[in-house]
């Protein structure tokens, strides 16, 4: 039961949440995990700040707060995928796509495909979700996983688009987030982007990902 947001966020930092609880030790390796990401991230933004001058604007550190939070929001998130190799809260949302996605194509294909296969796309659903946390909390090619976080966002807006309990702005909001991350090279603001183009480590191919041009 969710007494106030600042007890529930309380929770959550020690690993006794609800969707951490039901998994068991394995709720506990996973809050290790979000508490090493939050450390290194922590790191990575005092490592830029005092190596880099031009970093220590009020914009930039917003930009890493903003970037670490939404990151936070993805690795909660992705809890309720687990555990493997079913969830029921993922085998229900999954099935409310079958039944709600705007488009009848969408709804077959969550039905004879997303569904059938569940275990597969609950596995492809959380590690993406994971992906996505790991490299906002850290800064580490934020163009790439903004750019898949839309498409993956776009899926939701679209599967659960006739439901009628999800705001379909929200969807747009999260959208809006990583364009802004996109067009405003987050990775480079305090984040492990900063540190590998400043230290030449990023191949010239790759540079444009991030915020270089190559």
């Amino acid at each position: 039961m969710r007494i106030n947001p600042f007890y529930d966020t309380w929770l959550f930092f020690i690993g006794q949440h609800g969707d951490q609880l039901k998994l068991g030790i394995s709720g506990y390796l996973l809050t290790g995990l979000f508490w090493a990401l939050l450390i290194a991230g922590i790191v990575i933004v005092a490592t830029n700040w005092r190596a880099d001058p031009t970093q220590r604007t009020v914009t930039h550190a917003w930009t890493a707060v903003a970037r670490m939070m939404i990151g936070a929001m993805w690795f909660q998130g992705s809890l309720w995928k687990l555990p493997f190799p079913e969830s029921d809260g993922f085998l229900g949302w999954t099935s409310s796509i079958a039944e709600n996605a705007a488009f009848g194509w969408h709804r077959a294909f969550a039905a004879e495909v997303m569904v059938p296969y569940l275990p597969l796309f609950q596995a492809v659903a959380f590690l993406a979700e994971m992906a996505f946390a790991i490299s906002l909390m850290l800064g580490f090619a934020v163009r790439l996983f903004s750019l898949l976080a839309i498409v993956f966002v776009a899926q939701l807006w679209l599967g659960l688009y006739r439901l009628g309990i999800e705001w379909p702005w929200i969807f747009w909001f999260m959208t809006f987030t990583f364009s802004w991350f996109i067009l405003h090279r987050a990775g480079r603001s305090l984040g492990l982007d900063a540190i590998l183009l400043r230290q030449d480590l990023v191949p010239a191919r790759w540079a444009a990902l991030y915020g270089r041009a190559a």
